[in-house]
């Protein structure tokens, strides 16, 4: 069994595809089973962030695999294209055909290095941002809860978890970078000034929209207002912060009375258009200027908004452009040298699993030869005192073991080098080891 990744993020497509693939929440609940559903698929992890749709998958076949998650992926953009505005068929087909060049895959070894270094946050929009983490973990327990991880996706993810905490721990890539949404206000004060004394509103309750309202806190806002659909949420959150809540039906007026507007609402359509900012801009005073930062994917607010006089849009393409991430190269070098080393250390843990049952197996055989031998020797020299018994019994034992002690050493070793577990195979063919003695090993027993 091997790992596989196929996927779209920030580095491999613009906003405008990865929104075709943007999931909410019972979105990546029909994707994860739609891929354990494959033929050649056995677990399945979805990981959508708001710049990031990956698919992570046990696999027991390459090619066949690779085609069938990338056609759940386009047909995700299918459908996404399909419920869009009308567009003729040529420009629905080009739509398509960008993102499937896009779309990335990674295999076995390969895979295991790509998960690492997202969960370090090499991966992220801005370096070392930690906030992955988070989704990485979330990502894992809802495929645990769902019943879509075994032994192989949840032995990388655990371990992707614990690089990424050592990245954090033992290097300084924190300082290499800060989360997306700390940096979206940096840029947005080069417009509207410093975020200190600043009206902020965050439209939205989710994630996105608690790290807004606490780096707002942070930064020192003199007023945030949470509005979302679901008021409960947005009093839930605005309570937290010392923040105030309003209904969406109030979107105008809290948008014209801030100086900052953040939306990470994951809603399918449009939030904030140009007649809402119209309105909203007829309520302030003439030219003063404000920023919308618009963390959503699929995007909340309308392009054409960043046309009208006073207002700046900073969107997740502008982000990916204008983000200087200050990276500290001897940071990032040191994770990279961690992520080298667990890279190694996983796989060849990986691969020493994959023939322990086949060892465990010709220890269980040789120590049965071994016990058949002794009865039989005991049942034709009776003149042996108990010491003796014991030392003929303990010496006999020892070379089975130092018999068998090279080859084990070397089969861990060699394991590696070959697809999945040949060598293996080869041991068990030439000890002609019973393959429901090897099974037995690598299933785990019935509990009842």
């Amino acid at each position: 069994m091997s790992i596989l990744v196929v996927g779209a993020s920030h580095r491999s497509a613009p906003v405008e595809l990865l929104e075709l693939l943007a999931l909410d929440a019972d979105g990546i609940v029909k994707l994860r089973q739609a891929a354990v559903e494959t033929a050649h698929v056995t677990e399945a992890i979805v990981l959508a962030t708001c710049n990031r749709v990956e698919i992570y998958a046990a696999v027991d076949r390459f090619h066949g695999s690779v085609e069938d998650l990338t056609a759940l992926l386009v047909g995700q953009a299918e459908r996404a294209v399909a419920g869009s505005e009308p567009r003729t068929d040529t420009a629905r087909r080009l739509d398509l055909d960008a993102l499937t060049s896009a779309l990335y895959v990674h295999y076995d070894e390969a895979a295991v290095a790509h998960l690492f270094s997202v969960a370090a946050g090499l991966d992220s929009m801005v370096v070392g941002e930690s906030q992955i983490l988070g989704q990485v973990r979330t990502a894992l327990r809802s495929g645990q809860d769902a019943g879509s991880v075994g032994t192989a996706l949840n032995a990388l993810f655990q371990h992707g978890l614990r690089v990424g905490k050592r990245g954090h721990a033992e290097t300084g890539i924190d300082r290499a970078g800060q989360s997306l949404v700390s940096v979206a206000f940096e840029v947005a004060a080069e417009t509207v000034g410093p975020i200190e004394g600043a009206r902020v509103c965050i439209v939205g309750a989710g994630t996105i929209a608690a790290l807004a309202a606490a780096t707002a806190l942070r930064f020192g806002a003199a007023k945030t207002v949470v509005v979302s659909r679901t008021l409960a949420n947005a009093q839930s959150l605005a309570t937290s912060f010392g923040g105030r809540s309003a209904p969406l039906s109030e979107l105008v007026d809290h948008v014209a009375a801030a100086d900052l507007v953040v939306s990470c609402t994951g809603a399918t359509e449009v939030v904030i258009g140009r007649d809402l900012m119209s309105a909203a801009l007829r309520q302030r005073d003439s030219g003063t200027p404000i920023a919308v930062v618009d963390l959503g994917l699929p995007r909340d607010v309308d392009p054409a908004v960043g046309q009208l006089p006073s207002v700046t849009v900073i969107g997740l393409d502008g982000l990916a452009h204008s983000l200087h991430n200050e990276t500290a190269a001897e940071d990032v070098a040191e994770v990279r040298s961690i992520l080298a080393e667990e890279v190694a250390a996983f796989v060849a843990a990986r691969d020493a699993a994959r023939v322990t049952p086949t060892l465990l197996a010709l220890r269980t055989m040789a120590t049965g030869v071994v016990a058949t031998e002794l009865e039989r020797l005991w049942g034709r020299v009776d003149d042996l005192t108990p010491e003796q018994r014991h030392e003929v019994d303990r010496t006999v034992r020892r070379v089975a073991d130092k018999l068998l002690h090279e080859p084990s050493v070397r089969i861990k070793r060699l394991a590696g080098r070959s697809p999945e577990s040949s060598y293996a195979d080869a041991l068990a063919e030439l000890f002609a080891l019973d393959p429901a003695a090897v099974e037995a090993v690598t299933k785990p027993s019935d509990p009842s």
